[in-house]
């Protein structure tokens, strides 16, 4: 498995959709796939490949002077537990140090509200993500957002 950047807008749009649709349980929602796919355009963008074969990737984006936000990242569900969402972060946090920011967050459904978001919790804090806050009216209801902060 390698991790590489990837720099072509269009490139980056084709990988989220690919990634995000084989991903309904996180990505079911078509509108906010939607915006996920649009918004990869001109952020710092990285993909994991199996032999020629994408099986994951992860986009930032930056949130503050001093802080990026780890936006959206999606790994096939055959390819899980398989390390290559910790090899795309490690990867990523490499790059955000090159960048010099201080900070790094990402957000995600509260842990307790549905299991395949508590797994998406319990890796988030494997990664060393520490709780930050949890805003309960910045999604659609019943879907608190909890907001977790790495310094870098």
């Amino acid at each position: 498995m390698k991790i590489i950047k990837v720099a072509d807008d269009e490139e980056k749009k084709k990988i989220t959709r690919t990634i995000l649709e084989a991903l309904p349980e996180w990505f079911g929602i078509v509108e906010a796939r939607e915006e996920y796919i649009l918004d990869s355009v001109g952020k710092d963008f990285f993909c994991a490949m199996e032999k020629d074969k994408v099986v994951g990737f992860l986009y930032l984006k930056q949130t503050g002077k001093d802080t990026v936000e780890l936006a959206v990242m999606g790994v096939l569900k055959e390819y899980h537990r398989k390390g290559i969402g910790r090899a795309l972060f490690e990867y990523a946090k490499e790059s955000i140090k090159e960048s010099g920011y201080s900070f790094i967050q990402v957000k995600t459904v509260k842990m307790g509200m549905y299991e395949d978001y508590d797994c998406t919790n319990r890796f988030y804090i494997s990664l060393g993500f520490k709780e930050f806050e949890v805003l309960n009216s910045l999604w659609v209801e019943n879907n608190p957002c909890q907001i977790y902060v790495m310094g870098i």
